[in-house]
């Protein structure tokens, strides 16, 4: 048997999505998150490729948080035979059943569509997985709420500690071997409207650290000064606010946003629709759980009675015919797919419009391409010009920009040995890294897709 710890980076490595990293150590194989790979062609099309390593050599899988490229793949890994348990929070793990649900539906609904257009390279076209694969993944899901200490073997244990990022998610506290691994997961914002800020850890041997905004600043504007000035501007035009969203964390917040610009009348009282069968769900879901996020009872209330929630398809098409300014929010946030790309397809060739983005666009996604002021998109096989107005609320993301996660490191009275830097794109991870070397004197490695490292050995 090896006597060697080490850490192999399947995913979320020179790039911000497909986080998996395995801590391979002679007691047990640890996968920490189990994510999608989204954006550019050639990511998404390593999802369809074989698991990099023999998935028997898998023991056991800790998510840090419910969104996709954190935790899609998971039913992926059981239908190539992975059958330990998958560890996460109880928010966590809510959220992730409705996430996968929803993410093997839109395949299935995807493959069909394209089956039926031919539109596919492929005959037939296929989906990743099926909600029956989703099905026998939720059977392998085992739960632990933040602080408490899970043994998992002799001679590791790690605890979940809140991270700010989304409800539920969490830092991961790991003792190994005598040493202490840190794996940050997304870190969240040291000021927000849902969450409460990341949880302080004093030390670390190794940290594995997101970078997605390392080479960043978020605006110092007031959030909600923003989103009033560009809902008005674009009421006054007589035009529609589409705010593209991710389903779980952001849509909420910019639902309660939203209603307390109403309430203190900086916005005209237009009908705002929430359309995302998630994250109608997902809102409902932050209600059970009021340790996890700032809103009192009478704020998530607001939510469910104050915003029209749209769960049926065929409504839909009811809110884009709709005379009349509104606010629609839907998913997905970085337009890759989802109910946002109908209102898109009717919104983006008219002036009087706006598309307002509030989250990270990924490479190669099509937000990302409105970001960097493309004239047309391509949806489902169809070019549509840009004229809608597009803009951006940096401040609303629910990343850690980087004086905030600095800040989130000085904390720190013992220096990591090393820190594992992930989940960005490489100028952001290269910007960063000389950052942490130039304000804490850290060294930091940026490691490439499945590149391994031996932490340490045992004695």
């Amino acid at each position: 048997m090896t006597n060697i710890i080490s850490i192999k980076f399947l995913g979320a490595a020179s790039t911000v999505t497909g986080s998996k990293h395995l801590l391979k150590t002679p007691d047990k194989n640890i996968l920490i998150d189990c994510g999608l790979f989204q954006g550019i062609k050639s990511l998404r099309l390593k999802n369809w490729e074989p698991f990099p390593v023999p998935v028997n050599q898998i023991d056991t899988v800790i998510i840090t948080h419910a969104h996709l490229d954190h935790c899609g793949y998971i039913p992926l890994l059981v239908k190539s035979g992975f059958n330990g348990k998958i560890l996460m929070t109880p928010p966590t793990r809510d959220l992730v059943e409705i996430i996968l649900r929803d993410s093997a539906k839109i395949q299935e609904e995807d493959a069909d569509r394209a089956n039926k257009f031919g539109y596919s390279i492929h005959t037939p076209a296929l989906p990743l997985y099926t909600v029956s694969d989703v099905e026998k993944s939720l059977e392998l899901f085992e739960t632990y709420n933040d602080k408490q200490w899970v043994i998992l073997s002799p001679n590791i244990c790690f605890r979940f500690l809140k991270n700010g990022h989304i409800l539920g998610s969490c830092f991961i506290d790991m003792k190994c071997f005598g040493k202490k691994i840190v794996f940050s997961g997304d870190i969240g914002r040291s000021k927000s409207e849902l969450m409460a800020p990341p949880t302080k850890i004093d030390s670390a041997d190794f940290l594995l650290m997101e970078s997605t905004y390392g080479n960043r600043l978020h605006s110092n504007e007031n959030a909600m000064d923003e989103l009033s000035d560009i809902i008005n501007t674009t009421i006054h035009k007589k035009g529609n606010i589409l705010i593209p969203s991710f389903a779980v964390g952001r849509a909420q917040e910019l639902m309660h946003m939203i209603l307390q610009l109403k309430k203190h009348l900086h916005i005209p009282d237009i009908p705002v629709f929430m359309d995302s069968p998630m994250g109608a769900d997902a809102t409902e879901i932050l209600s059970n759980y009021p340790a996890w996020h700032n809103l009192s009872t009478q704020d998530c209330n607001a939510l469910h009675n104050n915003i029209t929630i749209i769960r049926d398809w065929h409504e839909t098409e009811k809110v884009i015919s709709k005379k009349g300014s509104k606010i629609v929010i839907a998913a997905s946030g970085m337009l890759t797919g989802g109910r946002v790309l109908e209102y898109v397809k009717h919104y983006i060739e008219n002036k009087k419009n706006t598309i307002l983005l509030a989250g990270y666009q990924a490479e190669g996604t099509r937000g990302r391409a409105l970001l960097e002021g493309a004239h047309e998109l391509k949806i489902h096989g169809k070019y549509y010009k840009v004229h809608a107005n597009v803009c951006e609320i940096s401040s609303l993301s629910a990343h850690a920009d980087q004086r905030e996660m600095l800040n989130w490191l000085k904390q720190f009275t013992k220096k990591p040995e090393k820190i594992f830097l992930i989940h960005g794109e490489p100028i952001a991870q290269e910007a960063f890294r000389v950052k942490i070397k130039d304000e804490l004197g850290i060294d930091s490695i940026i490691p490439t897709q499945n590149e391994e490292f031996t932490l340490f050995t045992t004695s």
